[in-house]
């Protein structure tokens, strides 16, 4: 059950990218599961992939493929991570990226291969295989929708959203889609997130805007604690717009709607966390530097014990206490510390509150949006972490998954 999330009710389209749709039945039956986009012929395409050792075989192809070629082509399946494959699994991922570019006449490094799903399967690649003539003939720039749900696994909600912006020569749009709800964490969490624009930027500079917002959303979020093998987050810059992005101005204001779209994309992928039934905001105040304040929001949002009792709306602020004493900060003074949940002064001077009643905590902490504030008096430095709780259809979730 998703927290406070719908699925849009359009998703504008991109001009130059153009997005098709199949039921491959890769793994799944009776919906589409693997998604084509074309980025255009004179588009910019950067990425960032998970950090995981035991990285997927697409992972792998698509990071050479970005070295070595031009690519244009994203072909993505949901159901199969192709990851934990070996030597097959990379083998099966090249294949699919030659049977694309059989299919439109373009060489196999013009095509970058993505996948999400079960571990350690073998891929289907004659199923994909059987599809891409329906994709092929499919594509339209209106696909932002049905591709949004074709990557979809533990997902209950279509993610996506989007962006219009104004530079000095015009306006552009980014428009943007994301599949994650379980396997969340830094780097990259464990999703997949494509976003398109028609603005024109170079792959360098597109690299280093998709960065800085990654830092600050799907870096930023966390569901259980573990990452995945196959996470990646794609811009792709068609350029027909004719607009450049310029340095200056151009770029700050691009760069603030590319921002805002991936906190919103990462945020719905929190709110649809598997088995979720709160949102939390964990920011971490007056550190002093940020690497000190995320060590602290982290070591809060990924307690199990602080997420449980959020679950069962239970004001036990004794474990947001310990989690925050042991996140590592050295030389560490406990009076100054204040922390508050939806507004409600929980801890000052090393205890609880004065003024505090389990009365005000039980009412904070039964809300579906919780905002928990660390001020830890020790400097200028914030970081806010973005996590849910665990409940019992957590367990189950993924206790079922593969049956």
């Amino acid at each position: 059950m998703a927290v406070a999330l719908k699925a849009p009710m359009e998703l504008p389209q991109v001009p130059g990218i153009r997005l098709a749709t199949s039921a491959a039945g890769i793994r799944y039956r009776g919906r589409d599961d693997l998604l084509l986009i074309d980025a255009g012929s004179d588009a910019s395409i950067a990425a960032l992939f998970t950090r995981n050792a035991f990285c997927a075989a697409p992972v792998q192809v698509a990071r050479e493929h970005l070295e070595t070629g031009a690519p244009r082509w994203l072909l993505i399946n949901a159901g199969n991570a192709n990851a934990g494959t070996g030597s097959a699994g990379l083998a099966a991922a090249r294949a699919t990226c030659v049977a694309v570019g059989r299919a439109l006449g373009v060489p196999a490094q013009a095509v970058l291969p993505f996948s999400t799903g079960i571990i350690g399967e073998p891929l289907p690649v004659e199923r994909i295989e059987a599809a891409l003539p329906g994709l092929v003939s499919g594509l339209a720039p209106d696909g932002w929708m049905a591709g949004g749900r074709a990557i979809m696994t533990t997902d209950t909600v279509l993610k996506g959203g989007s962006r219009r912006v104004r530079l000095a020569a015009g306006e552009v749009t980014l428009t943007g889609i994301a599949k994650g709800s379980g396997m969340i964490h830094p780097d990259m969490a464990t999703m997949l997130a494509f976003i398109g624009t028609d603005a024109r930027i170079d792959a360098a500079a597109l690299r280093e805007l998709l960065i800085e917002a990654a830092e600050q959303s799907f870096n930023a979020i966390t569901v259980d604690g573990d990452t995945s093998t196959n996470d990646a987050l794609v811009c792709v810059a068609s350029g027909a717009s004719g607009i450049t992005v310029h340095p200056g101005t151009d770029r700050e204001r691009f760069a603030a709607a590319l921002n805002a779209l991936c906190l919103e994309l990462a945020e719905a992928i929190v709110r649809d966390g598997e088995g979720a039934t709160k949102f939390v905001r964990v920011t971490v105040g007056s550190a002093r530097d940020r690497d000190e304040a995320r060590r602290v929001a982290e070591a809060v949002a990924l307690s199990p014990l602080v997420k449980t009792a959020l679950f069962a709306s239970d004001p036990n602020w004794g474990r947001i206490l310990a989690a925050v004493g042991r996140a590592g900060v050295e030389d560490f003074r406990i009076d100054p510390v204040r922390i508050a949940v939806n507004g409600v002064q929980i801890v000052s001077e090393g205890g609880r509150a004065p003024g505090y009643t389990e009365e005000a905590g039980q009412r904070a902490f039964s809300e579906a949006e919780l905002d928990i504030l660390i001020d830890l008096a020790r400097g200028d430095a914030s970081y806010r972490k973005y996590t849910c709780d665990f409940s019992y259809d957590y367990v189950r979730i993924n206790a079922d998954y593969r049956s």
